[in-house]
């Protein structure tokens, strides 16, 4: 499995990365930042990618305006989006333009993980939650978007596969605890997270330790990781 993950959050290239290699013996995953480094990236390699991730929100995007241009550059390579907010607009659109799957960051790291070897094997993928046949919505957004109705199939070529959503992990943190991994995954350090909750730092150090022994993780990069996986991404 060959991945370029697009993300301006460091944390969630670097979590995905591991997890995806961990999961997958011999995978290849290289990441950047922003839409001019995916060009540069794919002008010099000499091996394409399998799949490319584009975070739909990151520099250079423009919302679907720079996916329309990767679309028109590298008309071969097989490219999803991923997004914090799952739109069905912005889903019918990326279909259009030839998106093979739209991932919602809500999903956790195994069900991503499933979405990509889905959509790798020529399938569609669109991220409805089993239960009430809404999207599945964004740890960014309001849980309102999971009960948007959506019209299955949607207009596309090819087969689509609407994901449920991953199980629920009985690991509970506390609603501050909830707060603190919010800001772990956007990448921030203590000091930050300290300053926008308005802790002292000390604090925050003692709810990562917390957060790190209900993970069972040793330290900030492996509990994005297993958040990510168990799906306790909860809002920003």
């Amino acid at each position: 499995m060959r991945l370029l993950i697009a993300d301006d959050h460091a944390l969630f290239r670097d979590a995905m990365t591991q997890y995806v290699e961990r999961s997958n013996a011999g995978s290849s995953v290289e990441t950047v930042s922003n839409l001019d480094d995916v060009f540069r990236t794919l002008h010099k390699a000499t091996t394409l990618p399998e799949l490319v991730l584009l975070d739909l929100n990151m520099p250079g995007m423009n919302g679907l305006e720079g996916f329309a241009r990767f679309r028109e550059t590298f008309p071969d390579i097989p490219v999803a989006l991923l997004s914090g907010v799952a739109e069905p607009a912005d889903i019918q659109r990326a279909m259009d333009l030839g998106a093979i799957g739209f991932f919602p960051k809500t999903l956790s790291g195994r069900a991503l993980l499933k979405a990509i070897e889905l959509v790798l094997t020529g399938e569609k993928f669109i991220p409805v939650d089993s239960k009430t046949n809404g999207l599945l919505p964004s740890y960014y957004n309001d849980e309102t978007l999971n009960k948007m109705p959506v019209n299955l199939p949607l207009k596309t070529s090819a087969p689509i596969t609407a994901y449920g959503s991953a199980p629920t992990s009985r690991i509970r943190l506390t609603p501050r605890e909830n707060d603190v991994m919010v800001c772990l995954c956007r990448g921030q350090s203590n000091k930050d997270i300290a300053r926008n909750l308005g802790l002292q730092d000390v604090t925050i150090k003692l709810h990562v330790r917390s957060i790190c022994r209900k993970l069972d993780v040793s330290n900030r990069t492996q509990a994005v990781l297993r958040a990510f996986e168990l799906g306790l991404i909860k809002q920003s």
